[in-house]
């Protein structure tokens, strides 16, 4: 008979409503609430809100969510009203069975102060099941010599409703022969037994219908009923005897299905029918009769499902034996399931965080970790752990949570994620363990400014480059990332020639690019100081910075300039002298240039352009002497023009000229005279200009005979100073030969004309020997080795007998040891490196104002000018290139300096006290001694 479940009644809804007024119960730290079944999805349970002192609008925003283990959720949150409802129906019978009270305990999470709030709900019964018993019909054969007084159990009916709505009470029809008596047991169950009245005959009635009723007491009542048919049968005086009261097994939980777990024996000593024993469950659950079955031949009881400790530890039943005549005999069995370890440790995030920035403190919490497992005893011993070296550990909080904090400061840089295991293991044989992953993003903060690779830099940049123009790029690197990598250049302002940095040189603030806002020039200045500052984004925003030096570098952008001869306002250069009895190689004039730039571009070579007579002068290349190259003739022009060329060793190369004007002349008078036989000027300027270059020509030509006077003057009186102190000695005495004057500053030898006189005298003879003049040039101080040398005024031999060693008046060659190595002339000729040492001058300022000085000081010894304002030998240089500074480092610009009218060719003293002959003399030994004797 099947029993139909009915809906609520009136009364159960009033009921209904009288719990919804138990609203909650504060015992021991928990919020309870009381619902009852059967209700309807959504119902009020409570207003969870109220009672965690929350408004309803807060539940999204602070998380607050429920956390159970259950696997269905019977409650949900309302986020609008703030109250806990109902997830779905609820069935007290299939969550809680036969217990007294049913509760169901979960957490309430608030989620940002990551904080559980216990609650627990009791569900309450309503008589919403009918009494019902295992079969509809049950059928019982009785002997007909069964004694009255015999009981014949009966099958209970089944409930699983509790309280008051449970089964009650049990009722039989009214029946001569039987009766009912309800046993009490020991847990409180009730048993009903059908008692035998009187003695039964089968021949009167051999079979006896009955109805067995179970009534509950719940309002309305509900009621189930039983059809027993008792079968009168003949006499059977055995029944049968199980061979034990109780039959205990005990299983593990993994048997297999169709398993032997045990086998119950009941014999009967009748003979036939009446001792074939049958066994069959009695009074058995029905889920335990879908678990386990009976062989009802045998007696071998065996799974049908699997067995699950968790679900239920121990199953008792009872085994009933009849034999053929109907007499029975009943056995208890309790099969108990051993736990084994087969469930792992079951893990769950309760809260987690993905992100964590990398300045968190240590101990911030990270997630909210439950773990559980089901397994009992040491089974069901849990330990969680995260596995690798990580900067992360658990805090226990029960036996069931765990947080997952930081254990000291994170670094983004080093590492900036982090899969992190966590392991959850059980203390079973073999152990089960479960691993969850979590993934937590470091998120950067400003902690590293930016970097450059190197702390300083150098860079070149060509001098005219156009604006713009890019010359460098600095790079700063910052391990930092998004807006706090972002790095932005600029430049630390500062100040160059009394002007602002930042008119000479951007940066670029994206990409560090520097830029040139102007064409740097070399002349002006050669290096630029400059520090880049990077700063990064961030908040406070880092920053470094670096140096950076900006070398500029030359270009062939200046051409030559003439320093001498000097252009005067109308453009002309003056007339050089030339006599006409000058021989080949004789100095007219020198030509002397400088370059303001540097290096290569500042070695100049000269050429001759353009001449009036082709053939008759020429230009040395690297010194800018105007030579004779032939001898001049009667018929050469009395005004010769040239054009000299000075071209640097740039590229391109830049030149410059200069015209100069050589006029033919053996004396002033003639060169008056030749001047005034030239045809006159177109016009009165050019003839006051020939004036006055005339009136120059003779002044220098008196003043440089005056000092030949004096000279001569000095001499004859030293050589008279020598006779007498001859006559006194009565012999030989030996005097320095010669005598160079020396005009200069601090040591340096000037590069004034000195005449070297050389007298031979024989005692008692009134014969002389006089050679002069002999134009000289003293390039270097004279050592004291050279000072040391004799060079006897008087001589004691005959001229006579002079004159068969031809070595004696043979003059020595020039020494050309004087003229400076090519690296040590500045820009006008140098560009060889030498072995000299020395000081030279490092900029072109003071490269300019040196050759404006030796310059000066040539005018003044073409003047006959004595002193140059400093020690002999300096020309003041020392002051300021220091002491060690001589003309030995100078270039030789002392060629520049001639003496109108003269045919002396410039010679190295040196070379007389070497032995050797100067090159381009006035001529042969011999016609020089008829001049000396004139």
């Amino acid at each position: 008979m099947v029993i139909r479940r009915k809906r609520p009644s009136c009364s159960e809804l009033y009921l209904l409503c009288f719990f919804l007024g138990l609203s909650l119960e504060a015992w021991a730290g928990k919020i309870r609430y009381v619902v009852p079944e059967e209700t309807e999805k959504a119902f009020f349970v409570g207003n969870i809100a109220e009672d965690l002192g929350l408004q309803p609008q807060e539940f999204k925003e602070r998380g607050v969510r429920i956390v159970s283990r259950g696997r269905t959720q019977l409650f949900a949150l309302n986020p609008r009203s703030g109250s806990l409802v109902t997830a779905d129906r609820i069935d007290r019978e299939e969550l809680c069975a036969q217990r007294a009270r049913c509760l169901v305990n979960f957490n309430i999470l608030v989620e940002d102060k990551m904080k559980l709030f216990p609650v627990e709900v009791e569900i309450i019964d309503i008589n919403d099941n009918t009494p019902q018993f295992q079969l509809e019909e049950v059928e019982f054969k009785m002997n007909e010599i069964t004694a009255p007084g015999t009981r014949i159990p009966l099958p209970f009916g089944q409930d699983p409703d509790v309280g008051m709505n449970s089964l009650q009470s049990y009722q039989l029809s009214s029946n001569p022969h039987f009766s009912l008596d309800v046993q009490q047991g020991t847990d409180g169950s009730q048993h009903p037994e059908m008692v035998l009245q009187s003695p039964l005959d089968r021949e009167e009635k051999a079979m006896h219908h009955l109805l067995l009723t179970a009534s509950d007491g719940g309002s309305p009542v509900r009621s189930g009923t039983l059809h027993i048919r008792v079968r009168v049968v003949d006499a059977n005086d055995n029944p049968p005897a199980f061979t034990q009261a109780q039959y205990h097994m005990s299983v593990p939980e993994n048997v297999p299905l169709g398993t032997q777990l045990l086998m119950v024996k009941a014999t009967d000593p009748d003979e036939g029918a009446n001792g074939e024993v049958s066994y069959s469950f009695h009074n058995i659950d029905h889920k335990i009769a879908h678990i386990f079955q009976l062989n009802s031949y045998t007696g071998e009881i065996s799974n049908k499902e699997a067995l699950d400790y968790e679900e239920h530890k121990s199953y008792p039943m009872e085994i009933q034996a009849q034999d053929g005549a109907g007499l029975m005999a009943r056995a208890k069995v309790l099969v108990k399931v051993l736990d084994i370890n087969d469930n792992a440790p079951e893990v769950t995030m309760t809260s987690v965080t993905t992100a964590v920035p990398e300045n968190s403190p240590p101990g911030a919490i990270i997630a909210l970790i439950s773990v559980h497992d089901q397994d009992s005893e040491e089974n069901g011993d849990t330990t969680c752990s995260i596995a690798g070296n990580i900067p992360f550990k658990l805090e226990k909080l029960d036996e069931n949570y765990y947080h997952l904090v930081t254990e000291r400061t994170l670094d983004r840089e080093l590492t900036s994620r982090y899969n992190i295991t966590v392991t959850a293991a059980d203390h079973g044989t073999p152990a089960l363990y479960t691993e969850t992953h979590i993934s937590l993003q470091v998120t950067d903060i400003n902690d590293n400014p930016p970097v450059f690779p190197q702390n300083s830099y150098s860079t070149f940049i060509l001098e005219n480059n156009p604006r713009g123009a890019s010359f460098f790029s600095a790079i700063a690197y910052d391990a930092d990332s998004n807006e706090n990598a972002l790095v932005t250049y600029s430049l630390v302002e500062d100040t160059i020639q009394g002007m602002p940095l930042s008119s000479y040189v951007s940066i670029n603030s994206d990409t560090g690019v520097l830029y040139a806002l102007r064409s740097f020039d070399y002349e002006q200045f050669q290096d630029l100081q400059l520090r880049v500052i990077a700063c990064d984004s961030g908040d406070p925003p880092l920053s470094s910075n670096v140096s950076i030096s900006l070398f500029v570098l030359d270009q062939n952008d200046n051409a030559p300039e003439i320093l001498y001869p000097v252009l005067t306002t109308d453009g002309s250069t003056g007339v050089e002298l030339a006599p006409r009895s000058a021989e080949p190689g004789y100095l007219v004039t020198k030509v002397v240039a400088v370059d303001r730039d540097s290096g290569q571009n500042a070695w100049l070579s000269y050429h001759l352009l353009k001449a009036s007579e082709p053939g008759l002068f020429q230009v040395g290349l690297h010194t800018g002497e105007v030579r004779t190259a032939r001898a001049l003739l009667d018929r050469d022009a009395l005004k010769q023009s040239l054009v000299v060329a000075v071209q640097d060793h740039g590229q391109p190369p830049l030149s410059a000229t200069v015209t100069l004007t050589v006029a033919i002349a053996d004396s002033i008078p003639d060169v008056l005279a030749d001047l005034g036989s030239l045809e006159a000027p177109r016009d009165s300027q050019a003839s006051d200009l020939t004036l006055y270059l005339v009136v120059a020509v003779a002044a220098v030509s008196c003043v440089f005979l005056a000092f030949v006077i004096v000279l001569l003057a000095l001499r004859l009186r030293r050589w008279h100073a020598s006779r007498l102190l001859q006559a006194a000695g009565g012999g030989l005495l030996g005097v320095p030969a010669s005598a160079s004057q020396f005009v200069g500053m601090d040591g340096v030898r000037a590069f004034l004309q000195t005449y070297s006189h050389e007298v031979s005298l024989t005692a008692g003879s009134r014969e002389s020997h006089v050679i002069f003049p002999q134009p000289n040039y003293a390039d270097t101080l004279l050592s004291q080795d050279s000072c040391g040398k004799s060079e006897p005024l008087l001589i004691t031999q005959d001229i006579s007998e002079t004159k068969g060693d031809a070595s004696l008046h043979q003059q020595a060659p020039p020494n050309t040891d004087w003229r400076f190595s090519q690296a040590q002339r500045p820009g006008t000729s140098g560009s060889q490196n030498g072995d000299e040492t020395g000081t030279w001058p490092n900029n072109q300022f003071d490269t300019e104002m040196l050759q404006a000085m030796i310059l000066a000081s040539a005018s003044e010894a073409a003047d006959g000018s004595s002193t140059l304002g400093g020690g002999a030998g300096t020309m003041g240089l020392s002051a300021r290139y220091g002491p060690q500074f001589t003309l030995q480092h100078v270039p030789d610009y002392r060629q520049n300096v001639y003496i109108p009218g003269s045919n002396a060719t410039l010679t190295n003293a040196a070379g007389k006290r070497d032995g050797k002959a100067p090159a381009g003399g006035n001529g042969s030994k011999k016609k020089s001694g008829k001049k000396e004797k004139k």
